[in-house]
Parts: C-alpha cells; sequence; structure tokens
C-alpha cells in the first residue's frame, strides 16, 4: 500500500471509530479499557491528544514527567478528561479524522497503528463485535518486524502467532491463533477476555472480560 493509500486507511479508521463512540451509552464511556486504569474516556483523550497538543508543550510535559512517556501520557489523559466531556472528546476525534499528525518514528502505518490498536481497546473492552478492515491489520502486522516487534516489550519467545484470517505469522514455538486484530493486542501487550486466541499458551495473554491490565 502506497502512502497515499496508507493516510486513506488512516481517516477511514478515525472515521469509523467516531461512529463507534458516537453510539456509545454514557456509561460505556466510563467502562474501563483495554488499558491498565483508563476508561473509554481516558483512551479518547489520549488518542486525540496528538491534534491539539504542540511540539513545545509535549516537550514540556516530558521534561515534568522526567522523560517517561508512559507517565506522560497518563498525567495528559487524566488532566484532559478532567476538563472535556464526552461530547468534546468525541468532537475531537470527529473533527481530526483528516489530522496528518505522525507518531516519531512511525510514519503513516504508526499513525494507524495507534488508531486501531487504541479503537481495539474500546471495542474489546466493551465487547463490541467490530471487526477492523483485514488490509488495515496486516499492514500493521506486516510492519512490526525487528525492533517494532519488541517495541511493547512483550515476552513471546517461544511463541508462534498465527492469524486466522490472514496471511501473516511470525515466530517460532507453541502456536497461538486468533484473527490478526486479537493478535496485534497480543503483542502490544494487552491482556485480553477469555476465548479469543487459542493454543496452549493461551492463558498467558488473557484473563476475564472487563477487567483492565
Amino acid at each position: 500500500m502506497d502512502e497515499s493509500g496508507i493516510r486513506a486507511a488512516v481517516v477511514g479508521e478515525r472515521t469509523d471509530l467516531a461512529e463507534v463512540l458516537g453510539r456509545l451509552s454514557p456509561a460505556q464511556w466510563d467502562q474501563p479499557s483495554l488499558c491498565a486504569g483508563w476508561r473509554v474516556r481516558e483512551v479518547v483523550a489520549h488518542m486525540t491528544m496528538p491534534f491539539r497538543m504542540s511540539t513545545v508543550r509535549f516537550a514540556k510535559g516530558m521534561i515534568r514527567a522526567r522523560g517517561n512517556f508512559n507517565r506522560f501520557a497518563d498525567r495528559q489523559a487524566r488532566a484532559d478528561t478532567r476538563r472535556m466531556g464526552t461530547a468534546e472528546l468525541l468532537a475531537q476525534l470527529r473533527d481530526n479524522v483528516e489530522h496528518p499528525w505522525r507518531p516519531p518514528g512511525g510514519g503513516s502505518t504508526g499513525a494507524l497503528s495507534h488508531d486501531v490498536i487504541h479503537g481495539l481497546d474500546i471495542t474489546v473492552a466493551l465487547g463490541i463485535p467490530r471487526l477492523v478492515p483485514p488490509e488495515r491489520v496486516e499492514l500493521i502486522l506486516k510492519s512490526m518486524t525487528g525492533r517494532r516487534m519488541k517495541y511493547f516489550g512483550v515476552d513471546l519467545s517461544g511463541i508462534r502467532l498465527e492469524a486466522t484470517d490472514l496471511d501473516w505469522s511470525a515466530g517460532q514455538g507453541e502456536t497461538l491463533q486468533a484473527r490478526g486484530q486479537e493478535l496485534l493486542l497480543v503483542v502490544a501487550g494487552r491482556r485480553l477476555p477469555a476465548g479469543l486466541v487459542m493454543g496452549r499458551t493461551a492463558a498467558r495473554f488473557t484473563k476475564s472480560p472487563g477487567a483492565v491490565r
């Protein structure tokens, strides 16, 4: 897929997610996501943070967090949800589906990965049966080679990941089977509701539905 195709996928993913979020009840916005300690609203605040934060403000936040991005992201998401309600958070996504943000070193594929993974953090946690278009998932998975596969720090030693709906596999060892979007969450370090991945090693990556890391 060329750059224009990837950008179209980013726009499509954000548009699709905005539609999903627009149908959520007030109670669902306060339900836990797959991101440890974050409700749905914190995930949306984090997803849309790049659309409203300048480079200077980001740098200052990172300095206050002593260079720890996870600490910075958590503080910022919580601060943003204190000052923005559901309607404003949703508008931040709807109004920025074509925003050109790209994560440092990640390019447009990194932007797509960011949106897809966090979208799944929401839909999987809420039990919404959304299937991300397979070409988007396949593009992200095939970009996760070498250092990128290890970015989230997940121990996948002795594991072969095998997608049941895509022509994709990675690693060697005991086979862990699932749809590509579930395997993407495994690579991203998420703990999944039971039954979404199959294999003798599945227990390493699952826990009861509704729980957070």
